[in-house]
């Protein structure tokens, strides 16, 4: 056992660290003439998307459907699909402030990427430039549970051979953090920069 508090930091991705711009979606829905919040709607209907966070549908699949049910909206097929297109080239952006402090942390304990994800996620962290990032990552998708599932955690912990109770677990989504201390974690909602650097400073040089 190390002399840091924890022996592993569990990170979740949206929220923490990429941040997308609050108003990219609704900014298509007026392009496209829709009122805003349709295509988060469709996108985000939650049966929908549990199937796409769990790996029962692909990532491709998931866009496929929300242009299917956006099709009468939009007055086309075509135009739905152009409405997903749009969609779909958001990629958001990485917090440089929240991406240089895991990077300090990794040179202490191992960081796990936890992430309520689609298939697209290894393509997106490549795009963003985080493929090497995180010392493991945990993609629901391709798990078959999600979060607030204890086996996430688990797996997440596994993944780096740590112990649960050994383990800090980051994320915005309350639920989730609830769940992880249920699960025998420390957990940290996050909401700003400022709260991580205070909680991680036992794990950075």
């Amino acid at each position: 056992m190390s002399d840091a508090p924890f022996d592993a930091v569990l990170c979740d991705f949206d929220g923490v660290l990429r941040l997308w711009d609050p108003d990219g979606m609704t900014a298509l829905d007026r392009q496209a003439g829709l009122p805003e919040g349709t295509l988060a709607s469709a996108a985000f209907r939650p049966e929908l998307l549990d199937a796409a966070v769990t790996g029962l549908i692909s990532d491709e699949r998931w866009r496929r459907r929300v242009a299917e049910d956006l099709a009468e909206v939009c007055g086309s097929p075509a135009r739905a699909q152009d409405l997903v297109a749009g969609w779909s080239a958001l990629t958001g952006r990485v917090d440089a402030a929240v991406l240089e402090l895991l990077t300090a942390i990794r040179s202490r304990v191992p960081v796990v990427l936890v992430s309520n994800a689609t298939t697209r996620l290894e393509a997106d962290l490549t795009a963003l430039g985080l493929a090497d990032a995180f010392d493991a990552v945990v993609n629901t998708a391709r798990t078959g549970v999600a979060k607030p599932d204890h086996r996430v955690f688990e797996a997440a912990a596994e993944a780096v051979g740590v112990e649960l109770r050994r383990c800090l677990f980051i994320d915005d989504t309350p639920g989730h953090v609830a769940a992880a201390r249920a699960a025998g974690l420390t957990g940290i909602h996050y909401r700003h920069v400022d709260q991580l650097r205070t909680a991680t400073a036992a794990l950075r040089p």
